[in-house]
């Protein structure tokens, strides 16, 4: 590259050589003599510049070499303070204390011993009596018992026929500012002697599967209706509507679901589907496979009434789980029944797989500020709010039902 500068300035010499001769009239020694101080010039100013460069690089690397020397000389520092720690251990004294922790140790062993070896002879003795006693654990509660709802199932069908089923919305709100996330759809029976039947006192607990597969399928039906017509209003809403294995298990009921998505997957976004615990643990591969058919429809999950935990949240996050939902008063009162973590840190903990916990059924504003301490920001329950109608602009109006509806409202 320097060479061919000095080849430029060769040329342009010869160029300042010809315009002295030919264009100022020169003799031809002036000319040569005024093209020679050009060329010096250029070259002499072509050397400043790189002797300056030269010269800048040069103290480059000279800082360079003085931080490195530098770095070098303050991990010597600390090496040495390192070496002069361990030169100042006292080791003699160190394995005195393990050695009497061993012995200790030796002790607590023998006694164990001792211990195990009176039992054996306590149980040959009593025919194994005091050994069952003492070993005995309380015998954990069957999930599978369950009170029978108090309307009979053929007074639900009968209630269905006339379309006395309907859905109000609970809140599910977002700590501090108990903004509200979604709704929760509730299925409430319609009673001839007036009020409202909530869904434990007349949803089937064994059996019935077409009858849950129903009143299941009439929630989405509402959902659809209720998120298309606020999503038209401006006011999108996130809905949260039951799911059970009745449906998931019954192969034309989850094509009738999935093809609903389908349909309407503008609005698919805003639904979500309950599984409560109970339900999803039963569940096998083909089955969370069919429910992957929803999530790629557009539509969510969360879990509900949830007992532990202990979950795959990964497992959870891949099938598209926002949440898992839990009783508040039992996690404060019994944490160890739910984690091995501690309740300020499983919160955070399950939003690395970006779920998040929400404690249901609060009571009371003492029960938020301590969810809210531990992390967990969404919350649900009577002192949030309870059960209640949609708005009427929201829902379709059955025609055997509008009077009914003003019944109960009333």
């Amino acid at each position: 590259m320097q060479g061919l500068v000095y080849i430029f300035i060769a040329l342009a010499t010869l160029g300042v050589a010809a315009a002295a001769y030919f264009g100022l009239t020169f003799s031809p020694i002036e000319a040569f003599v005024t093209a020679i101080a050009f060329g010096a010039l250029a070259v002499m100013l072509m050397e400043r510049r790189l002797r300056q460069r030269s010269e800048a690089r040069l103290e480059r690397a000279v800082e360079d070499l003085a931080r490195l020397l530098s770095t070098d000389a303050r991990a010597g520092q600390v090496l040495s303070q390192r070496v002069n720690a361990i030169a100042d251990t006292n080791v003699g004294s160190r394995l005195d204390g393990i050695e009497a922790d061993i012995s200790v140790l030796g002790t607590v062993t023998r006694q164990l011993a001792e211990a195990l070896a009176e039992f054996e002879e306590a149980r040959r003795a009593d025919g194994g009596s005091r050994l069952a006693e003492a070993m005995a654990e309380p015998a954990e509660p069957d999930d599978d018992i369950f009170l029978d709802p108090m309307i009979p199932e053929a007074e639900v069908r009968a209630a269905l026929d006339s379309n006395r089923l309907v859905f109000h919305i609970e809140p599910v709100v977002r700590l501090p500012a108990r903004k509200p996330l979604g709704y929760d759809l509730v299925p409430r029976l319609m009673q001839d002697a007036g009020g409202l039947a909530d869904a434990p006192d007349f949803m089937p607990r064994r059996g019935g599967e077409d009858l849950i597969r129903r009143i299941e399928a009439m929630a989405l039906e509402e959902a659809v209706t209720i998120a298309r017509r606020a999503k038209t209003s401006g006011q999108p809403i996130t809905l949260f509507l039951p799911l059970s294995r009745a449906t998931i298990l019954d192969k034309k009921g989850l094509e009738q679901v999935t093809a609903t998505l389908v349909a309407n997957q503008a609005i698919t976004a805003s639904l979500n589907f309950a599984i409560r615990q109970t339900e999803w643990k039963p569940l096998g591969p083909t089955e969370k496979r069919a429910l992957y058919e929803f999530r790629k429809a557009g539509a969510g999950f969360v879990l509900t009434d949830a007992t532990s935990l202990r979950f795959d949240f990964a497992e959870l996050e891949g099938l598209g789980f926002s949440d898992v939902r839990f009783d508040a008063t039992r996690f404060l009162s019994q944490p160890q029944s739910f984690t091995d973590f501690h309740t300020a840190d499983i919160a955070p903990y399950a939003k690395r797989f970006e779920i998040e916990l929400c404690g249901t059924g609060v009571i009371d504003e003492q029960q938020l500020l301590s969810l809210f301490e531990d992390g967990i920001s969404l919350v649900q329950g009577p002192h949030i709010g309870r059960p209640g109608p949609v708005r009427p602009d929201l829902v379709v109006e059955r025609p055997r039902d509008a009077e009914r509806r003003i019944e109960a409202q009333a």
